[in-house]
Parts: structure tokens; sequence; C-alpha cells
């Protein structure tokens, strides 16, 4: 409850949410104020992989694929190559310069190579950030999904220090990895899209439940059988996500709270498994990567990788500058904690001091980095870059009941009055189904289907359920004979399992149900 307090308030301070969420659980940790005892880092590693498993789900279902395309290989470029190009500067200078042994820095190099897709998400939404030059599609693409390269390099790695496998053993991971990881995800992803349009849910809701249970399953499947259960999961995401599947908007929406409940638990577990008193002793080394990860290794990354598409200076400056590090380098480094590697530094503790100098310092200045390079297109929309925009003309189905004593009753399509860009689309007539003509009379007990503009704009309607008991002053009396202030309009009333739009003569009765409707500025008065 408070890290969502939280979140409201780092938005009008304008620092980014994730800050925050760790700065709490350092005050609950272990050294902070309440104290609260919390060492367990293998419970904290398998509860930080489940929430991964969704935020990289997200990563997929939730980005736009028709906006993404154009930039495609530049961004699966930084996420594959790119990831292995900052691990291999980093572990060079983690060797050269701090003085780590070459495995251990490699492996830092490795926890670290891969940026933080709910950290953009989170930044480009909030600070409505349209970039140029489709540069937000590539961060989005690029942050999304290099998370599961950055964990091949670290598995591969962990192995090594354990003294387990040679060269041939890491290549046939690899190919295993990817190969499996891909047709896994692309199993997985076909699967749901047939289940959510073939099937109808019983009750609502259920059909994001489905999701969430089926990108779990997808997870648990590719790892078993030796794939890269994130890569599977990612796949599944982004095929999903760009499927024709129903109730996608509903579903983008759900699992983006999802993915900031899992943002909050890796972040809150990272406060408090951190001990700020040990956070001196590392500091000097994690500034230090940061300044050279920020620096050198993503931008000589992505400057390498970026040249052949002949992209502005402009855009490779913004994209070096947005590697953020988050909750796939928090994971990676509880990982590494658990694991029967030894390693001479305190490896959780340096990424926790390099995230959270990434997140406050990157994550607060890339918006003004953006308008300094010129790279904010005022004219666009960042929004068109999710799954959950809508750029189709929005309409509404309105079904109409001509019940008797009605006024279209016998009168011709083409007579009525209609109002502009309303349309009558069918006609349920018993068993038959009418296309309206202009001559088609209009009959008692007919469904009228008409479809009207939808509503696009967020309007100040307050609606307010009014239950007429027994002795309810309303009863058995025409809406035209009450009293009723000019601010408030009766829009629906329910009666058992029917729906009607009342008028002025229509009767109120015992166990109805009024929808009112009154204006917000009617109660600020």
């Amino acid at each position: 409850m408070i890290c969502i307090l939280c979140n409201k308030l780092s938005f009008r301070l304008g620092v980014p949410s994730l800050l925050l969420f760790i700065l709490l659980g350092m005050v609950f940790g272990s050294d902070g104020l309440f104290r609260i005892p919390f060492e367990n880092y293998a419970f904290a590693e398998k509860l930080c992989t489940a929430a991964l498993i969704y935020i990289m789900f997200y990563g997929g279902f939730g980005t736009r694929w028709k906006q993404a395309r154009p930039v495609a290989a530049p961004a699966l470029l930084l996420s594959s190559l790119g990831v292995f190009l900052t691990a291999a500067l980093t572990g060079v200078f983690c060797h050269w310069g701090i003085g780590m042994e070459w495995q251990e820095s490699f492996l830092i190099g490795a926890v670290i190579s891969s940026t933080d897709a709910a950290s953009m998400f989170s930044i480009l939404r909030s600070k409505k950030l349209a970039l140029k030059e489709n540069t937000d599609s590539l961060l989005e693409l690029e942050s999304g999904s290099n998370d599961p390269f950055s964990y091949m390099l670290t598995v591969m790695l962990l192995t090594m220090m354990a003294g387990e496998g040679d060269p041939a053993t890491f290549a046939r991971m690899l190919a295993l990895q990817l190969i499996l990881g891909g047709l896994a995800g692309w199993a997985c992803a076909k699967v749901g899209i047939a289940c959510l349009n073939r099937f109808d849910f019983a009750t609502e809701g259920f059909d994001s439940i489905f999701v969430v249970g089926l990108a779990l399953l997808a997870y648990a499947l590719c790892s078993g059988l030796g794939g890269n259960g994130y890569l599977c999961v990612y796949l599944a995401g982004i095929l999903m996500g760009n499927a024709p599947i129903r109730n996608k908007r509903s579903l983008v929406h759900f699992f983006d709270g999802v993915t900031g409940l899992m943002q909050i638990v890796i972040f809150f577990l990272l406060g408090l498994l951190a001990f700020p008193s040990q956070l001196p002793s590392v500091i000097i080394p994690a500034l230090s990567i940061m300044v050279f990860l920020t620096l050198v290794a993503r931008p000589v990354a992505v400057s390498l990788l970026l040249k052949p598409f002949a992209g502005s200076w402009r855009q490779t400056v913004l994209v070096g500058a947005a590697g953020l590090r988050g909750a796939s380098s928090i994971v990676f480094a509880i990982m590494v904690t658990v694991s029967p590697a030894y390693t001479r530094y305190d490896v959780f503790h340096v990424v926790f001091c390099l995230v959270l100098l990434s997140i406050s310092l990157q994550g607060t200045l890339l918006p003004w980095i953006a308008r300094k390079l010129d790279m904010i297109d005022s004219g666009a929309d960042v929004l068109k870059t999710f799954n959950d925009y809508k750029d189709d003309p929005a309409i509404e189905m309105i079904q109409l009941d001509i019940r008797p004593g009605h006024m279209w009753i016998g009168q011709p399509v083409q007579a009525l009055n209609l109002p502009p860009d309303f349309l009558l689309a069918m006609i349920r007539r018993g068993q038959d189904n009418l296309i309206p003509q202009g001559k088609t009379v209009i009959e008692q007990g007919d469904q009228v289907i008409a479809i009207a503009p939808a509503l696009t704009a967020a309007m100040p309607l307050v609606l307010t359920e009014i239950l007429i008991e027994e002795g309810h002053p309303w009863q058995n009396r025409r809406i035209k004979e009450l009293n009723l202030p000019p601010s408030l309009l009766i829009m629906m009333i329910l009666r058992g399992k029917t729906m009607r739009v009342p008028d002025g003569s229509t009767r109120i009765e015992a166990d109805d149900m009024l929808i009112v409707h009154q204006p917000r500025e009617a109660f600020k008065k």
C-alpha cells in the first residue's frame, strides 16, 4: 500500500518510482528503521524469478509490432550483440580498472548487461516521451528483448566458475537455449491465441487468469527442457500481443498492473536484502562501473551496432544514454549470490548500488537529455507504440427495443429523424436478421441495432445507483412528477433482468435500481 502511494508521490516529484520502492525496502530492512529480519536469498531468488517472468511477458505483450517493425533489426542487434559487447567491455574494465579476477569481472558485466524494459516503459508513458526517428520503439523493443541474452551469459559464466563444462558444452547450451526458447514461445503463443478466441470464459476476467497461467507454464516447460524460459515468455508475449485476440486492450491494462506489482516486489525485496551499512565498502567500485558503463561501454556498443543503419548522431547519443539497469540485473545478482560460484566481491551490493545510481540519475535525466538533443517529437503520440493504443475510429453498438407506443412504429427508416453519425445496422425481427434499407418499416417488437461514435475523451460523469425500496418517496411515481434538480438525470432503470432507458412518463416501481448521473460541478456547489 505504501509503495502504491509512493508511486503517486514519485510522479509529482519527477523521481522514478522504482527508486522510492528500493528506499522503502531499505527503511523496513534488517539494517533500517523497522529492522525486519530478512536475509533469505534463496526464497528471494525464486520470488523474483517468478516476478521477472511477467515483466518479460509484458515486455513483449505490450509492444506494438506495427510501430516496432521499422526498427526491429537495430533493436534486436542491440539486444543480442549489444549485450555481449557491453558485458565484454565492462568485464575488461572490471579486471584492469578495479582489479577483479577475469571470471568475476565478466560475471558482473553479464549481470548488468541488459536494460530494464519496465523502467523504460514507465518513463516513456509517464513523461509522454514520443521520440523522433522511431527511437521510442527502438528502446522499447531492445529493453524488452535483451534480458534472455543477459540471462544466458550469466548462467554460462556461473557454470564456468563452478568448474563445469567446456567450450563444446557452452556452444550446445547456447544453441539449445535459443532454439527451444524460440520454438516453445511460438507454440505457447499459438495455443494461447486459439484458446482466447475459441473459448468463452464463464466468468469475466478469467481470460486474464488464463494468460497468467499460460506465461508461467511456458517458462516452466521451456526451462525444464533446457531452453531459455525468459526468451520463451517474451516471444509468446509479443506474438499474442500482436495477434487478433478478444479483450486485448483489457489484457494489456491488466498486465500493466501486474508488471507494476512485480516491480514493487522485486525492488522492495532488493531494499529488504540490502545492508546500507555495507554500501560504503562497495560504493567506489559500483560508481566506477556505473560511470564506465554509462559513458563508455554502452555508447561504444550502441555506436558500433547502429552505424550500419545510418541513424543520426542524436539518436545514437540518446540510445546510448538510455541504458537503464533495473529488475533483471537484480534477479541475476541474487542468482549469483545463491550459486556455489565463489566471488571475492559482494556482487549483490555492487549491483544494488549500480541499479540505484542508474535509476536515480539516468531515469531522471533521460527526458532532459532527449529535450537537449531535440529528439522529442511533439506531433507524435508515444502511446501508439503500445498495444493498448487504439487508432481505429471508436464506435459503440446500441440496442433499441421497439416497445408498444414507440414513435418509430410504422415509420420507414428514411423518415426517421436520426442524428448525424448514427446508423441503423440491423433489425432483429423474430428469428430474422434484417439489413435495414431506406424503405424498411419499423414494427413493434423489433430489436434495432444501431452504431454511433464512442466516447473518446474523459468526461466528468458521476454515476450513482439508487435502489427503490418499499416506502421510497419515488415509488409508483412517474419521473416527470418528481421534483428533480436540473443537474440530475435518471439515465437507466434496471428492473429485474431487464434494462430500460426511461422518459418522463416512465413509472418507478419498488426494487428498481436507478442509474443516476449528476455532473461533478453539482457536488462542488
